[in-house]
């Protein structure tokens, strides 16, 4: 079922003698997956996910004409299409295509924060949008395996520049990011494992 929001209107009626009456309520209810095109199945979404896809939807759009996993729609954000850092063209697995894709200078606070967010975009709104059409399995996570590799450079990133967990968040810590790779990390080999383990050290 889809999530929606309801909006409450209040308007001030003005009655027959000049006094202003009740206030009178009117609710609208808003889907929120109207305008996020990456969502075209009607499974309901984990909270955690579903939080996200305002803000999703403002900065990814579709080409329906075209796919991306699983007949999602292909998505882009920033200019970004997921067609150009598609895991599945890759022989190698999708952790090892991420280390490889979404690699960051030797000192990581120069990276390019705002190319790895909407590589992240993309691979968000891609889950989504299997979440959306009840796919999960290997597939779902494949894309989870990128997704939070890209969030661990994300992490790796905003820490280098000197930001704590007091700005980060809990979840948004290297440290915590580090462990969501290792964990879905499907196909990879220890090698790939113990880069990962060695880049959590490089800030």
């Amino acid at each position: 079922m889809f999530a929606t929001t309801v909006i409450r209107l209040v308007c001030l009626s003005i009655a027959s003698v000049g006094v202003l009456a009740a206030p009178i309520q009117f609710e609208v209810v808003v889907d929120k997956r109207a305008t996020a095109c990456f969502l075209t199945g009607s499974t309901a979404l984990p909270a955690e996910v579903e939080a996200g896809i305002p803000a999703l939807a403002k900065s990814v759009t579709c080409d329906t004409s075209k796919t991306s996993v699983a007949g999602v729609p292909l998505v882009s954000s920033g200019g970004i299409s997921f067609s150009t850092i598609d895991f599945q063209k890759s022989s190698s697995s999708p952790l090892g295509f991420a280390l490889q894709a979404f690699a960051t200078p030797t000192d990581p606070a120069t990276a390019d924060l705002n190319k790895l967010q909407n590589q992240l975009n993309d691979y968000l709104a891609v889950e989504a949008g299997l979440r959306s059409k009840g796919i999960g399995g290997s597939q779902l996570t494949k894309v989870k395996s990128v997704k939070f590799f890209l969030q661990f450079q994300i992490a790796r990133v905003r820490t280098a520049r000197g930001e704590t967990v007091a700005t980060l968040g809990a979840a948004g810590t290297v440290e915590h990011q580090q462990g969501k790779v290792v964990k879905n990390a499907v196909g990879a080999s220890s090698a790939e494992i113990a880069k990962v383990n060695a880049l959590a050290k490089q800030l």
